[in-house]
């Protein structure tokens, strides 16, 4: 250590100056001491914090990959299970289109379309549910996605003629002098039409014990939740209408999930229906 001594001043003076210094590094060496206490207490803090987060991230991780391990072949295409427990699967594009009526397409299935450009394929697979016939509900529900999904939501119509047929009557066979398109396909034969309102919806519904969101069309959702909201055509983009559901239901889901599932084009929320007990 070293010590400066004052030779103007006396022993006790210099004593004393180094007496009031001691005390000076005293106080400031308490606050030291406080300000580590205090940023070790927030540090402790911040550790928690990182592994609730980190537990957080975990828990999140292993439902994506249950989701994922769970996930049907049809998980990629529009679909939906209809009222009465069918599988309705349709195209997003051509291209699934096109996949869609080749590969998965069973002779107890029925294809649903319209008759304007721009629409999905969609299959009601029967073939799933042998030990049943879908009803008239079903088919109805299936004609609605069909015409949500259709040009006909983007260009804001009220309604959509959609066409079912069997899968024999569905053929890659162009007329002479034709050229079918990559998702296109001739539709030979008698056709039965619905003309359903172009109106999807968003329900609570529970699954596995979890609350979850359903976005169906709205034939669908009014079936098989007590608590649900209209989706109509209109200007909001989608991404707005999917924070607007979550907020309005209520249920943790992921955005981009809700999004995906909504029509293409803008929409609108409908006052929100309960069922009457």
């Amino acid at each position: 250590m070293h010590i400066e001594i004052n030779l103007n001043k006396s022993v006790d003076e210099n004593a004393g100056i180094y007496y009031d210094k001691s005390k000076k590094f005293k106080k400031k060496r308490e606050g030291a001491e406080l300000t580590v206490a205090k940023y070790q207490r927030e540090l402790e803090l911040l550790k928690n914090k990182e592994s609730h987060f980190q537990e957080q991230e975990s828990q999140k991780q292993a439902k994506k990959e249950k989701k994922k391990a769970s996930q049907k072949w049809y998980s990629k295409f529009h679909n939906f299970i209809s009222s009465e427990g069918f599988v309705c699967v349709g195209g997003r594009d051509a291209t699934q289109n096109e996949i869609l009526i080749k590969k998965h397409t069973e002779p107890t299935d029925l294809v649903l379309h319209t008759d304007m450009a721009g629409s999905p394929f969609f299959v009601i697979k029967d073939a799933e549910n042998q030990d049943k016939q879908c009803t008239e509900q079903t088919i109805q529900e299936a004609a609605q996605a069909v015409g949500c999904y259709s040009r006909a939501w983007k260009e804001g119509h009220g309604t959509a003629d959609v066409l079912y047929v069997k899968p024999d009557q569905v053929s890659k066979v162009a007329n002479p002098g034709e050229v079918l398109a990559k998702g296109s396909f001739m539709i030979r034969g008698k056709t039965n039409y619905f003309h359903p309102n172009l109106e999807f919806a968003a329900g609570i519904i529970t699954v596995d014990g979890e609350v979850d969101i359903l976005i169906a069309p709205a034939k669908t959702v009014e079936k098989l939740c007590t608590d649900y909201v209209i989706i109509l055509p209109g200007r909001d983009k989608k991404s707005i209408v999917a924070k607007k559901l979550k907020k309005e239901l209520n249920v943790a889901a992921d955005i981009d999930d809700i999004v995906a599932k909504l029509p293409a084009g803008g929409a609108e929320l409908k006052k929100r229906r309960k069922k009457k007990k």
